[in-house]
């Protein structure tokens, strides 16, 4: 019984039409465009502000660092998910959602972290409207954040497609999700530079 499950679910992901799978592709890449075009004004703003010349540096608290590492693993397990999303195989489904699981985890471990950073801050009596460099440094954080959350609603509607053997798999809808969630660690390393070097 089982296994004509399984069997009925790869059948359906392989008859998935070349025209879903490219809608899913351009979509997610538009999204990336309009994102990148956003924090490419925020950096713009960055620059003219700081020649105003009442600039002063901020110390980024260390925990920053670690939330880098939680980051880029979820990339690394999230590709290891990738390379299991055999849904023809018992197995290898199970392995894939537990990989897919472990990149929630990150996820949720990176915004748990950048929330820790900004209670940092405040412990050194930055607020988001103390000074420029505050300000823009809330600004990225948090914006940046809301982006990642939205991976991992992302996330979790995978995760739950995975763990039903009744639903029609999309190899399109993991494709998407992947490459907005490696965008958004290639964005946070970005603005973790830019943050080091502007703020």
């Amino acid at each position: 019984m089982a296994s004509t499950v399984y069997q009925r679910v790869a059948s359906s992901s392989a008859s998935e039409t070349p025209g879903h799978a490219h809608a899913a592709r351009s979509g997610i890449w538009v999204a990336i465009f309009a994102i990148t075009m956003s924090f490419a004004a925020l950096t713009s703003s960055l620059m003219v502000r700081q020649g105003s010349g009442d600039w002063k540096h901020i110390a980024l608290p260390a925990v920053i660092y670690l939330n880098t590492v939680a980051l880029l693993l979820s990339s690394l397990t999230l590709e290891m998910g990738r390379s299991r999303a055999d849904y023809g195989s018992m197995s290898r489904r199970r392995d894939s959602l537990l990989w897919l699981i472990a990149t929630l985890a990150l996820g949720m471990v990176f915004v748990a972290g950048q929330y820790l950073v900004w209670q940092r801050l405040r412990e050194q009596g930055l607020y988001l409207a103390t000074t420029s460099n505050s300000s823009f440094f809330y600004v990225f954080t948090a914006v940046h954040v809301l982006h990642v959350l939205g991976g991992i609603t992302a996330l979790s509607v995978l995760i739950a497609g995975s763990a039903s053997r009744q639903r029609v798999f999309r190899r399109s809808r993991f494709e998407a999700t992947a490459i907005y969630w490696h965008f958004m660690g290639a964005l946070w390393l970005y603005l973790l530079i830019v943050i080091s070097v502007r703020l």
